[in-house]
């Protein structure tokens, strides 16, 4: 008999874009496995999550610590082998609840969080892999070291503070070619020897495919839009 109930959106969206990522990995000659899908859920609710879990999508990103901590440690134990990565820029006053809650922080962005970050593990006993964010465009509105800063800035978060800096991560300018700037971001993980590049979202993960994204994060184009703001 045939099944006349309408696909679930999540589950179609999910497979269409496990599709394509295959699809992009062929052309760049590499194994699907080596690119992390980072399901973006910020301002989505806790069922969208779910239903992404149901799925097997077992990796989330959140931009707001305190988002992030009214959906995810109640899916946890049902769910042991979630991650949760915050993406979004990161108060130095968050830095101990962020630590407490995520598995991977990708906005390393400055002396000040590195320091509240080192202290925050400290006293939770916990490390969360660490990701420096890099303002490839060197735009003044955007988070992110700059460039010019950032060599130094990595050598400092790893052998000064000891921190657990596992790659780096780029937001390219809006209306930019972002081939150069993914490119630059890899060239410079390269000479610091980090395994972790979190590049590319929903209008361009397939370029940062080609240029050795390992993590790409992907939010309208499985979750739909954004629910407007009350």
């Amino acid at each position: 008999m045939p099944n006349d109930l309408p696909a679930d959106p999540i589950a179609t969206r999910l497979a269409q874009i496990r599709a394509r990522i295959a699809e992009a990995c062929a052309r760049a000659k590499r194994d699907p496995t080596s690119v992390t899908l980072v399901a973006v859920s910020k301002t989505h609710p806790a069922a969208a999550v779910e239903a992404a879990l149901g799925c097997g999508q077992l990796v989330f990103g959140e931009n707001r610590v305190q988002e992030a901590e009214a959906k995810f440690p109640a899916l946890r134990p049902a769910w042991p082998t979630l991650r949760l990565h915050l993406i979004g820029a990161l108060q130095t006053n968050k830095a101990r609840e962020a630590v407490r809650l995520a598995d991977v922080i990708e906005s390393l962005d400055r002396p000040k969080l590195a320091l509240a970050l080192r202290e925050a593990m400290a006293r939770e006993g916990r490390q969360p892999r660490l990701l420096v964010q890099v303002n490839t465009g060197d735009e003044p509105q955007k988070a992110g070291i700059a460039r010019a800063e950032a060599d130094a800035f990595i050598r400092a978060c790893r052998e000064e503070h000891g921190l657990p800096v596992a790659g780096l991560m780029c937001i390219p300018p809006a209306e930019a070619d972002p081939r150069p700037h993914f490119c630059l971001l890899a060239e410079m993980a390269a000479r610091h020897g980090l395994p972790v590049l979190s590049m590319g979202m929903s209008g361009d993960f397939e370029a940062a495919i080609a240029e050795g994204a390992t993590h790409i994060r992907v939010g309208t184009a499985i979750f739909g839009g954004r629910p407007a703001p009350a």
